[in-house]
């Protein structure tokens, strides 16, 4: 099952996504499938002009973030791979979704795309152990954590880095049934191929990831939960459009825009 959140112009509603053929489809859901059933209303809309997807979730609480998750990645970066998984967090002001502008910041001069795996935590989660986390993730949806790198290396901690607004895409919708062990996870920018990889390379896994957070904080229904990026990682700027890939969900899309 795949859930969207999407607007016609009104207010956000939900919706499960129907493929046929080369058509999509919405099916209209009463309320937020967080907290209740999703069942449809019978109303059925096609994707297209003037429907818009918005990023699938806004996280009530927090999105944690973890760092040099693959090995790749860590050494691209110059860094070891952590003995422990490294986390931060970036505010759900930073959230936006398909087509949305990143926002480049005046701060930076340097910022990174990471295309990731994201999990989306379906209820109240503490202390669960690896082999339960299954029943506390509502689903997986395809990420962007982008990074100001300049910042990153001046601040000497990441929130300003990768906390700006609009350096979280989150998109093009959750996917209930997806099995995270090992797809590919890929970005693209003005269309060229730029990473590659797959979470079976990740050095700590889903569910692993998901009961060592719950140890130290509660997760709540929303929270998001970024699993690292692969090697691959590189510079954008004004006017290029990034694209995140994760195989199973789908692909999250935005131009780069900088007002000065």
């Amino acid at each position: 099952m795949r859930i969207a959140r999407f607007t016609t112009g009104d207010d956000p509603r939900f919706a499960l996504v129907q493929q046929e053929g080369d058509r999509t489809y919405l099916a209209v859901l009463g309320g937020d499938p967080l907290y209740m059933p999703a069942m449809p209303t019978g109303e059925r809309i096609e994707l297209g002009d003037g429907v818009r997807l918005l990023a699938p979730v806004i996280p009530r609480s927090k999105v944690v973030a973890v760092g040099k998750n693959y090995a790749d990645h860590a050494k691209e970066m110059g860094g070891e791979v952590p003995t422990n998984p490294l986390l931060f967090f970036k505010p759900n002001t930073a959230v936006v979704g398909p087509d949305d502008p990143v926002v480049l910041p005046e701060f930076t001069r340097e910022v990174s795309y990471e295309a990731e795996l994201a999990v989306v935590i379906s209820k109240v989660c503490k202390d669960v152990e690896p082999e339960n986390v299954r029943s506390y993730v509502l689903g997986y949806t395809v990420a962007n954590d982008v990074t100001a790198r300049d910042a990153q290396r001046t601040d000497g901690q990441w929130a300003r880095a990768k906390g700006f607004d609009t350096s979280c895409p989150l998109g093009p919708w959750i996917d209930t049934d997806l099995n995270p062990e090992d797809v590919a996870v890929r970005s693209r920018v003005n269309g060229e191929p730029k990473q590659d990889g797959r979470t079976s390379d990740m050095v700590f896994d889903v569910p692993f990831l998901v009961s060592y957070i719950s140890k130290a904080m509660t997760l709540l229904p929303g929270d998001v939960i970024l699993t690292g990026t692969p090697a691959g990682v590189g510079r954008i700027d004004h006017g290029d459009r990034v694209e995140c890939e994760v195989e199973g969900i789908g692909v999250l899309a935005n131009p780069v825009f900088r007002r000065d």
